[in-house]
């Protein structure tokens, strides 16, 4: 039986979480994304709209997960064309995300043996400046430039105060009076994150200053955009696209495509060893490449040696199958689309802040978690097979309840390509083809005599999640 040693009340912890949760609510459930995901690709959004509502129905959103729920389904709104639903739900996630983050740190400092997966998932800074992004997008669409100006003020605020958001966050973690293992404590120092300008919210305000006639500010906005290439080679390390402030004669056409999907979480299993002697924590790769080769040390005393398992999510972009996207009007070709946000960049740069607490986190909550297993496995050691039972359960329940918490909005746009192309005013029918690497034609889509006017605003946005 488990005493009431800082050891005892660790395992505790850890068995009456997985006897009241279940095994299943310290992993991610992603396999109900399946059918949402077919459709998406398919192309038919009605049907992934409806998936995602059944999946809701379901359960398969936990109230914990209720974010990640207004995330997927805000943007496969937006595919679809609801834009009132897309916005209803976006304001819903960023709402949510400011709320949760708060909580989350309070969390973090206070309860060092809670899995993330149990906790309310307060979202990547990435998906919350995509929400901005997207409803500016839903209100470009809807011609209320003013509500478009605001989601693209808000992103460029979340930009501006990411850095001074978890210095505070360190601030909070550090000045916490103690760890729950009453002897495992790691100083959380924020990472620099190399990010203070979005190339596409500077792109979509461009475009409007100018529809409105506000030509300064649209060349504002343009020397941002470029500036943004120049000054920020990790995020944007590819050409500047062909991009128009204003037409030499006639008008311009404005393309917006969102193509691919955004980045995924997976597992990077880890072990920690200790050394006793030179009161050291290091932590090594597992993975056949690269075994025991050091992933990173921490100077923590430790009273014994040992090995601890323990895993962290890391993001793995998906593939996009487009290659290349060209429009024509009235059959004629008119050019190509250029890239302008590889979103996977962006998550990958703003991800750093958020992944270095989750690692510290998960090394200190394994070692606290460990020694708690070792010392109750020794207590527990009666001999023969109820004692070797017993040591089995408390490596298997220790085990179980260190898996990486892999929850992350799976519907955000991978890519998002821009083209502006002059053109006399009139009545065309546009395409946008997407083809493959290989040339070959995955996708048309049609926009049926289509209105480029004189003056104002002539945006197409189209998408191909594939």
């Amino acid at each position: 039986m488990v005493g009431s040693h800082p050891a005892g009340r660790v395992l505790r912890a850890i068995l009456l979480l997985l006897t009241v949760s279940g095994c299943s609510a310290v992993s991610t459930r992603t396999g109900f994304h399946g059918p949402i995901t077919d459709e998406l690709l398919r192309g038919d959004y009605q049907e992934a709209s409806y998936q995602i509502e059944k999946a809701r129905a379901r359960g398969k959103y936990a109230k914990k997960d209720r974010l990640l729920y207004y995330l997927d389904s805000g943007a496969i709104y937006h595919y679809a064309g609801h834009t009132d639903s897309s916005n209803a739900r976006l304001t819903m996630a960023e709402e949510a995300a400011d709320d949760l983050f708060t909580k989350s740190i309070s969390r973090a400092a206070g309860s060092l043996i809670l899995n993330d997966n149990l906790l309310e998932y307060a979202g990547e800074d990435y998906e919350v400046l995509y929400t901005n992004l997207l409803m500016a997008l839903n209100y470009i669409n809807l011609g209320a430039f003013d509500d478009a100006f605001v989601e693209i003020r808000r992103s460029n605020e979340k930009l501006d105060l990411l850095e001074q958001k978890y210095a505070q966050a360190a601030d909070e973690l550090n000045s916490a009076s103690e760890w729950d293992s009453d002897s495992v404590r790691i100083d959380y120092k924020a990472a620099n994150v190399r990010f203070y300008n979005d190339a596409f919210a500077r792109y979509l305000s461009m475009r409007m200053y100018a529809a409105d006639g506000k030509m300064d500010d649209a060349g504002i906005d343009y020397n941002y955009l470029t500036e943004a290439f120049t000054i920020q080679p990790n995020i944007y390390d590819f050409a500047l696209p062909e991009i128009r402030i204003s037409p030499d004669s006639g008008t311009l056409l404005s393309v917006v495509a969102l193509a691919g999907l955004s980045p995924v979480k997976e597992a990077l299993n880890l072990r920690i060893r200790t050394d006793k002697d030179l009161d050291l924590v290091q932590v090594l790769y597992t993975d056949s490449e690269n075994k025991d080769v050091e992933y990173g040390h921490l100077p923590i005393p430790v009273n014994a040696d040992y090995y601890f398992k323990f895993a962290i999510p890391k993001l793995v972009p998906r593939d996009s199958e487009v290659y290349e996207i060209r429009v024509y009007a009235d059959s004629r070709p008119i050019g190509q689309l250029g890239l302008i946000e590889d979103v996977s960049k962006v998550a990958e740069e703003t991800f750093k802040a958020k992944s270095a607490l989750i690692y510290l986190r998960s090394v200190a909550r394994a070692v606290a978690k460990g020694l708690a297993a070792h010392k109750a496995k020794r207590k527990a050691d009666t001999g023969g097979l109820d004692g070797w039972l017993k040591k089995a359960a408390i490596d298997v329940a220790t085990d179980i309840s260190e898996n990486a918490d892999l929850r992350c909005a799976r519907y955000l746009p991978g890519k998002i390509y821009v083209g502006d192309f002059e053109i006399e005013p009139g009545v065309y029918d546009i395409e946008v083809a997407f083809l493959d690497s290989h040339g070959e034609e995955m996708k048309r889509i049609s926009y049926a005599r289509y209105e480029i006017k004189n003056s104002g605003l002539n945006l197409i946005e189209t998408s191909c999640p594939r």
